[in-house]
């Protein structure tokens, strides 16, 4: 890859790396690092690095950068860093998408990151399974049981409304 490849890759997936980790991490300064240092490896094996790879490089590199950061911060136990949402203080009726960002929290690492790569982003399931190390049955199981427990937990007014931040 060179340079001009490089750019381009920049230009290609900067916004749709940023949106995939802080979907996942929920802090943007985090987020921004996870892109940053992913784009950096990118640079470091770019003789190496296939320009029509370049995507699954990226979106692998990253998802193995959100795991090292989320690793750090339990190590710190900063757990409240972890779930950092924008918390409408007073308002009596969330935003939809806060409360769906709220419950996609609730749900294991490995099923939320295989739900958002999969809907949010529209990765096919060898996709995914090459960006996780998941086998393509595992993403599809994994997307299945995020579905499912995402629809137990919003379709009751009242689970809603218990969904801690």
């Amino acid at each position: 890859m060179d340079r001009l490849q490089y750019n381009q890759c920049v230009e290609l997936y900067a916004d749709r790396l940023f949106r995939f980790a802080f979907s996942s991490l929920r802090n943007r300064e985090q987020a921004e690092d996870v892109v940053q240092e992913s784009f950096a490896r990118v640079w470091e094996k770019a003789k190496t690095v296939d320009f029509a790879k370049a995507k699954s490089y990226l979106f692998t590199t990253a998802h193995h950068a959100m795991i090292d950061e989320v690793r750090q911060r339990q190590r710190t136990s900063d757990i409240e860093e972890l779930a950092t949402f924008a918390d409408p203080k007073g308002v009596p009726y969330p935003d939809v998408n806060d409360i769906l960002h709220k419950a996609l929290t609730t749900l294991p690492e490995a099923q939320r990151n295989a739900l958002l790569l999969r809907d949010y982003e529209g990765y096919s399931y060898q996709e995914i399974g090459d960006i996780t190390g998941m086998s393509e049955s595992q993403v599809k199981v994994n997307i299945f049981r995020a579905r499912t427990a995402l629809k137990n937990k919003l379709k009751s007014i009242d689970n809603l409304i218990d969904i801690e931040p």
